[in-house]
């Protein structure tokens, strides 16, 4: 089940995503058709199949799943006696780790690959159209990443400031029309501690030190958990 909560990158009331809806979620194509929803608004499964490529039977089953997990439903307003029609149950799904008990990361895990492959495919449409894109829109297009030397705690302040500066700009809202001159626009926010340098749970870094008197004394230093404490936004556009 799913249950209604705020989120830091919007004031407005999100689905909280839990583990059974995460497994529900962890399928490289439901993931795109909840996002193609989001991003373009109501469609049937024949619609949505021939722009994933897929055939309409598979595409009915797993928009039936995802209706079965809360994340879509039947649009009564379009649907007619042959054809349904769906809609995102919500305009965004959310996520924290504190929802989430230790037994459950192997299924985080597998929605969070389904994640970061939508995430991959929306980089690769925009790279595959990048040579036919207007000039200013191939001018803002930027792929950027930095390292930087944190403490989880401020790896989370980083990621609630991101947040904040997102939360100043313009929502895409599939029932207005869009104001001229725009265009969606994918921001995608990736906080990731390095597992090369990051302590994993349950090891200590030991440093060899020399006391005062005749047998040297081990200085131990307590390690800290590699993961991430913050919260994690999925799937608003297509990631999908």
């Amino acid at each position: 089940m799913t249950e209604n909560r705020g989120w830091k990158h919007s004031d407005d009331p999100d689905t909280a995503i839990t583990a059974r809806g995460m497994r529900a979620m962890a399928h490289p194509v439901r993931m795109q058709l909840v996002g193609l929803l989001r991003k373009h608004g109501p469609s049937t499964a024949t619609k949505l199949a021939a722009r994933l490529g897929l055939n309409s039977g598979a595409t009915s089953y797993h928009l039936r799943q995802l209706a079965a997990a809360g994340f879509v439903e039947e649009d009564p307003e379009r649907g007619n006696a042959r054809e349904r029609w769906w809609r995102s149950a919500q305009r965004l799904t959310v996520w924290t780790w504190d929802d989430m008990a230790d037994e459950e990361t192997d299924t985080a895990v597998g929605f969070l690959r389904s994640v970061l492959a939508a995430h991959t495919l929306t980089g690769q449409r925009t790279l595959d159209a990048f040579e036919t894109m207007p000039r200013e829109w191939r001018r803002v297009t930027d792929l950027s990443d930095l390292v930087l030397q944190l403490s989880p705690a401020e790896a989370e302040r980083l990621s609630g400031e991101l947040s904040e500066v997102l939360g100043r700009y313009r929502r895409i809202d599939v029932d207005r029309p869009a104001p001229e001159g725009t265009e969606q626009v994918s921001v995608i926010v990736h906080v990731l501690p390095d597992p090369s340098t990051t302590v994993t749970e349950g090891e200590t870094a030991c440093t060899e030190g020399e006391s005062a008197g005749a047998e040297g004394e081990t200085a131990h230093t307590e390690g800290e958990t590699a993961h991430t404490e913050g919260e994690t936004s999925c799937t608003e556009g297509e990631s999908t």
